[in-house]
């Protein structure tokens, strides 16, 4: 028999096996728990970095993602940055009144707005990003390129299996 022969049978009885209760299987071996206590811990690093360039958390994933995909539509934005809808509007209503987006029309969808960020808001993402790169780096510190690389491999697999949106 193939593994992957093998596999479905013992996917099919553990299926039917009662789930383990999160006291057996603990904190610390219960994926979401970390990956929730690290973005804590990765957002705990940046917040005076990110105060010092008058930014929340939800204002730098906006910045964040715009300086990559710069002109999208707010739905997606929030999705992108993984801010709901409504705060991601406040971040965006201080970050345009400050000057660093802007919001358009979108052409082909006159209800629709597109956010677009400013020269202003591009030297303030690039002014913070030498902090968030260090802060990424740290979280690696000591992990070699090959197992990062099947780590960040095995977070989009993740994160296609959860998916909700297209993208």
């Amino acid at each position: 028999m193939t593994a992957k022969e093998t596999a479905a049978p013992q996917a099919a009885a553990e299926a039917s096996a009662p789930l383990p209760r999160l006291g057996e299987i603990g904190l610390e071996n219960f994926p979401p728990y970390l990956m929730n206590r690290i973005m804590g811990r990765y957002n705990a690093a940046l917040r005076e970095e990110m105060a010092a360039h008058g930014l929340t958390t939800a204002k730098m994933r906006a910045l964040a993602v715009l300086s990559v995909l710069d002109g999208l539509l707010i739905r997606d934005l929030s999705v992108y940055a993984v801010v709901e809808q409504s705060t991601l509007s406040r971040a965006l209503d201080a970050l345009e009144r400050d000057g660093l987006v802007l919001r358009q029309s979108d052409p082909d969808d006159s209800r629709a707005t597109r956010i677009v960020m400013t020269p202003k808001g591009r030297e303030t993402h690039e002014g913070l990003w030498p902090h968030v790169a260090e802060a990424c780096a740290q979280m690696f510190e000591g992990i070699d390129p090959e197992e990062q690389r099947a780590f960040t491999a095995t977070l989009q697999k993740i994160l296609r299996n959860v998916r909700v949106n297209q993208f």
